[in-house]
């Protein structure tokens, strides 16, 4: 089992879950962070940590369509073993629905 990032992170970002991970397997897209299925050992430290409620297992039926993408852009954005400032506007972006098809980014993190 793993934990998945699913919509709820786009665009908020918040990244509490990364300063609690202790395997580092977050990585930055521009606008969301997903989870290397890979390197995730089921701890479950990130899940309660995120303020946009956009962790969950992937025996969870909304991670289904999460897993692959999670998968996939861990393979190509940056890891990012630290925690950053959010975006200035996550707390708007918080509960938004379809901000798969209207917001999100395939581009990494920018520096």
């Amino acid at each position: 089992m793993t934990y998945v990032v699913t919509e709820n992170c786009i665009r908020c970002k918040f990244m509490d879950c990364v300063s609690v991970c202790p395997v580092d397997c977050f990585y930055e897209g521009e606008n969301m962070l997903v989870i290397n299925p890979d390197e995730c050992i089921d701890c479950g430290v990130c899940e309660p940590e995120c303020p946009a409620a956009a962790i969950v297992a992937d025996t969870d039926p909304a991670a289904a369509t999460w897993l692959e993408l999670n998968a996939t852009y861990a393979r190509v954005w940056p890891n990012i073993p630290e925690k950053k400032q959010p975006p200035a506007d996550a707390e708007a972006w918080m509960g938004i629905e379809g901000k798969f098809d209207t917001a999100f980014s395939p581009s990494p993190a920018r520096e």
